[in-house]
């Protein structure tokens, strides 16, 4: 069974129908897909059903049903679908999730405290050992949050795949903060084993967030990899 939901950032309803749809296809066994109207995939689905209205639902290329429905409404339409195996990987949707905000806070409180070294210094860069310490608040603090965010937000919408989130989201993160603060803290007293220990950590963050966009950028088919897929058939 594959469900797609019909939606676009203007429609204020298509929040909530999607929130209903999440939690729906977090309990059953079922292809689903929020899909803009704004996209190729979107605009076939408005031109083939005629629609004029979203949030819309359609179930196996077929509209189902209009507007925002209510929980027990969704699990009714999608009654001959199975359970779902727990899992942590979950698709994303209009709205940014809760670690996605917190990598975006993260990033501005790094923009600010990097900003505060220019406004005190006049410069991003200080003298002796301690002269990169700013600008790495900016890049591996700034910078490299506001890619956590964007990359978890924006690349499982471009694909249509889904993110793991759980407990290795906050690893990430939690390893990301504590590497940007030893190795700035390193370089500012001048203990290297410091920076060099918070540079390890953020590379382990940065590898944490490489092995939760993999499924993303090269989800499994029918069990293997696309291209374990293509070796098979041949």
């Amino acid at each position: 069974m594959k469900v797609q939901l019909l939606v676009s950032d203007w429609c204020a309803s298509c929040h909530q129908a999607e929130k209903v749809w999440r939690e729906v296809s977090e309990e059953r066994e079922f292809e689903f897909d929020v899909v803009d109207m704004g996209q190729s995939e979107g605009k076939e689905l408005v031109s083939r059903l005629r629609l004029k209205t979203i949030p819309a639902l359609v179930v196996d290329g077929k509209l189902v049903a209009i507007g925002v429905q209510s929980r027990p409404q969704a699990l009714a339409i999608v009654g001959a679908a199975p359970p779902r195996a727990t899992t942590q990987a979950h698709h994303v949707g209009l709205s940014m999730g809760f670690s996605g905000r917190v990598a975006v806070h993260s990033s501005l409180a790094y923009l600010v405290a990097a900003g505060g070294f220019l406004a005190v210094n006049g410069s991003f860069f200080l003298a002796g050992f301690a002269r990169v310490a700013p600008v790495h608040l900016f890049t591996l603090g700034f910078m490299t949050f506001m890619v956590y965010a964007l990359g978890e937000h924006m690349l499982p919408r471009f694909t249509g795949n889904p993110i793991r989130g759980g407990s290795l989201v906050w690893w990430q993160l939690g390893l990301a903060h504590a590497g940007v603060l030893m190795l700035v803290t390193g370089f500012l007293t001048g203990w290297r084993w410091l920076a060099l220990s918070g540079g390890g950590l953020a590379w382990i963050a940065l590898l944490l967030f490489c092995l939760r966009l993999w499924p993303v950028l090269w989800p499994k088919v029918n069990g293997s990899t696309p291209a374990e897929d293509s070796t098979l058939r041949l």
